[in-house]
């Protein structure tokens, strides 16, 4: 094989990368999967045995924490010195929820959820992660949800109230 041929190979592959890479980024935040061992830090169950539940934090630093659902990644992210000792939330460059109807993942601080549904997760009553408010709005309808949320406005006493299928 020639020098020009390797060459436009190299570069064939580098753009065939590309634009893989700009389509995962199209379709929603871009995370690592938990691998068949990481434990949810919060409760200690193998997270990747629920893959359409996984929420994850991902540090700039390229290390991630893996969750089986939003309630233990809001657990988490309300008690760090807890969880997560040392770590700080300006260290955190993408918190991630797997959305309910497409499974793809979507920025928990942009998404929207729901709680009080007719939907558990793997550790009980859930905030369900929606990409959009209008899938929220159906999923509220489909799924007799009771309220819907966003990011900012999940309390740790919220959390507690979920936890204990009590809501609000």
């Amino acid at each position: 094989m020639s020098a020009g041929t390797r060459l436009l190979r190299g570069l064939l592959l580098a753009l065939w990368t590309a634009v893989a890479a700009s389509a995962a980024l199209a379709q929603g935040v871009v995370v690592p999967k938990p691998g068949p061992k990481d434990l949810c830090p919060v409760c200690g169950m193998i997270v990747s045995k629920y893959p359409n539940w996984v929420a994850t934090v991902l540090y700039k630093d390229g290390h991630a924490h893996h969750f089986d659902g939003a309630k233990d990644m809001f657990k988490y992210l309300h008690n760090l010195p807890k969880y997560a000792p040392g770590h700080r939330p300006e260290d955190m460059a993408r918190i991630a929820v797997t959305d309910f109807y497409d499974l793809g993942k979507v920025d928990a601080r942009t998404a929207w959820f729901v709680i009080g549904s007719d939907v558990l997760g793997p550790m009980g009553h859930e905030f369900v992660p929606l990409a959009s408010r209008e899938d929220a709005a159906d999923f509220m309808k489909e799924h007799k949800g009771l309220r819907t949320l966003r990011f900012d406005e999940v309390t740790p006493a919220l959390v507690e109230q979920v936890d204990q299928g009590k809501f609000r």
